[in-house]
């Protein structure tokens, strides 16, 4: 009998699954997630400011992630995690959130490439977040020489992780090192889609340097930069203003600025209920 005689094992044997026509002894096609849809629906959770939805959506499609088998969107949710877990104080979900994140992109092979950076990076924000500013530091030198050897120097990401390095800077007392990576994170920001509001963030940032060297009058100029840029009529007051608003208070409440700091409670509480 010649070999082109012989019956092929698709001919007789049964497929794995009888609706998705797998052979047996095939590694099964993972189930992916729709990420494009659960991020839009994270996004407005998190811009009603209902971070409790926002968790129990994003662990919803975790689960099924996992029961499908999918690996990039365990990733991108556990990326996504860390951020909401950090903003809400959930440490030790934070930090699990970040090691299942280094983890899938190691097994994901993409750690370095520019969305392993950003794991990099958001894992260094949740260290430096919990008072590990020390531990923070290497992750986010690693997202650097990442993004310094992917991105243009414009990207707005650049922009992200020189405003959260040099927080960690200023965090140990380098501060020279800290005011040069906020200077960077500004000239950035210029120039980036919406940047405005990232850029009054940074200025509070520097703020808390020039108050911790002494420099009051530095202090109040930053203050009324940060004032100025949040006050710019072009930027959309929308959930993330809201937020912005809402990180920004503190800072002008601590300085006395004590009617502003106010206002801008306020403000956010009146979009959160509006939105």
């Amino acid at each position: 009998m010649k070999n082109d005689d012989w019956l092929r094992s698709e001919e007789y044997a049964e497929p794995r699954c009888l609706l998705c026509d797998e052979p047996p002894g095939a590694k099964p096609k993972p189930k992916l997630i729709p990420w494009q849809r659960v991020r839009e629906k994270f996004d407005a959770l998190t811009g009603h400011n209902d971070y409790a939805a926002a968790e129990r959506h994003m662990l919803y499609w975790l689960q099924e992630a996992q029961l499908g088998g999918d690996l990039l969107g365990q990733f991108q949710i556990h990326n996504e995690l860390m951020g909401l877990y950090r903003k809400t104080g959930q440490e030790t979900k934070a930090f699990a959130s970040m090691e299942a994140a280094l983890s899938l992109a190691q097994e994901l092979r993409i750690a370095d490439r520019p969305d392993g950076a950003t794991a990099y990076l958001n894992a260094a924000t949740v260290c430096n977040a919990f008072s590990q500013p020390e531990r923070s530091l290497p992750l986010f030198e690693l997202a650097r020489a990442i993004y310094d050897a992917q991105l243009e120097p414009s990207d707005p990401r650049m922009g992200g992780l020189y405003n959260n390095m040099a927080l960690t800077f200023s965090a140990l007392g380098r501060y020279d090192e800290a005011v040069a990576l906020f200077r960077q994170a500004l000239a950035v920001m210029a120039t980036a889609p919406n940047g405005t509001l990232e850029q009054a963030i940074t200025y509070l940032n520097l703020a808390d340097v020039a108050f911790a060297r002494h420099d009051d009058a530095q202090v109040d100029g930053c203050l009324e930069t940060a004032l100025t840029l949040l006050e710019d009529d072009r930027l959309p007051r929308n959930g993330y203003y809201a937020f912005v608003c809402e990180k920004c208070a503190p800072t002008f409440l601590a300085y006395g600025w004590t009617a502003y700091g106010e206002e801008l409670q306020e403000r956010a509480r009146e979009i959160y209920a509006g939105t």
